[in-house]
């Protein structure tokens, strides 16, 4: 951490060198201001099992991943024996990609198995369903049976096994089954699974029955980590340009070319002068398609992928290129909820956070 937080870029000088934290002379206080923040929060879920909480979401912005430091801890917890589960945010065209070609470099560990996790809802929205709108009901495309249109959604997810497998990791799937589900919508999306090469797929009502609902799944995962036999790779080298990196990664998605605007372009010959070039990419792009268009479902091909500029976290080792209009900052709604959090000064207790 200490040599990450010197090694942070915060600008450059007027001959184009990199001026780092260090340079400064601060790479030591930012250390001692997040030496106790680098342990992970030991919380348990409602039945019990331990849960280290250490960074994670947006990984639509950034890695979007649980810690390496978390998954150490609880892979010398559970012993050689046991079982961690760890995230990857969103879908295996960002969090799983992040997670193999940047965490998985770094922590020099990988996984036996990934859980994709699908729903019927996301899956006829994927099919051609109806866009949904906040504050306004679900259209009854949604609540009702629909075969046809979960059939057509499968190719989102047949999308996602593709690439994950590319890593030579076995994957199993996780059908989310709700009230609206029906049996048939159910094995559609198993059948459509096995025929694009999960190990397995199980539908999981853990929604509503808790752990008892997941055992299926669990007893799947056991099964398809003792019977990983595939070498593990990664989706590029790191010894390529940048550009090789982005186009590879654009390549996974279903692109074929990528554009890069003027910007970009000084960037990207920035990075390289400076010797930044050799770190792995961290695309910032919508989590809502395998494309950079946020309504195009389904699993898109023949799309070019716009990069309107490239930027570097150096600390945390990375090159992150901006994907079309994403912003690398998280909206807050209209009105954000902390206007509604504040402590009930009688009792002492915590109101806005239920």
């Amino acid at each position: 951490m200490r040599e990450r937080l010197g090694n942070m870029v915060i600008g450059n000088s007027k001959s184009g060198e990199p001026i780092t934290a260090d340079d400064l002379g601060v790479g030591g206080a930012l250390t001692v201001l997040m030496k106790d923040a680098i342990n992970p929060t030991l919380m348990q879920t409602l039945e019990g099992t331990p849960v280290l909480v250490h960074a994670g979401p947006f990984a639509n912005i950034a890695h979007g991943n649980s810690s390496i430091v978390a998954d150490k801890i609880a892979l010398k917890l559970v012993g050689k024996n046991g079982f961690v589960v760890t995230e990857a945010g969103f879908g295996a065209d960002i969090g799983t990609e992040k997670f193999m070609n940047i965490k998985c470099r770094y922590s020099g560990l990988v996984p036996q198995c990934a859980v994709i996790v699908a729903t019927i809802r996301a899956l006829k929205m994927h099919g051609g369903g109806p866009e949904v709108v906040a504050g306004k009901p679900l259209d009854k495309a949604y609540t009702s049976e629909n075969v046809a249109l979960v059939e057509a959604g499968c190719v989102n997810l047949a999308k996602h096994i593709e690439n994950t497998k590319g890593y030579g990791v076995s994957v199993v799937v996780a059908i989310n089954k709700f009230a609206t589900d029906s049996d048939a919508e159910m094995n559609v999306v198993r059948e459509a699974a096995l025929r694009a090469g999960a190990f397995d797929a199980v539908i999981c009502t853990h929604h509503a029955h808790g752990g008892k609902g997941a055992v299926d799944l669990g007893i799947a995962v056991q099964k398809a980590c003792e019977s990983q036999s595939q070498p593990f790779k990664f989706l590029y080298p790191l010894d390529i340009s940048i550009k090789e990196k982005i186009e590879a990664i654009a390549k996974s998605y279903g692109a074929s070319g990528v554009e890069y605007s003027e910007e970009a372009e000084k960037q990207i010959e920035l990075y390289t002068k400076q010797g930044f070039a050799g770190l792995p990419i961290c695309m910032a792009k919508t989590q809502y398609s395998f494309s950079h268009i946020a309504s195009l479902k389904g699993a898109p091909t023949g799309f070019n992928i716009p990069i309107r500029d490239v930027r570097a976290s150096i600390g945390a080792g990375f090159i992150y290129p901006l994907v079309g209009t994403m912003s690398t900052m998280p909206g807050l709604p209209t009105r954000p909820c902390f206007f509604d959090i504040d402590v009930d000064i009688a009792t002492g207790k915590v109101r806005g956070l239920s």
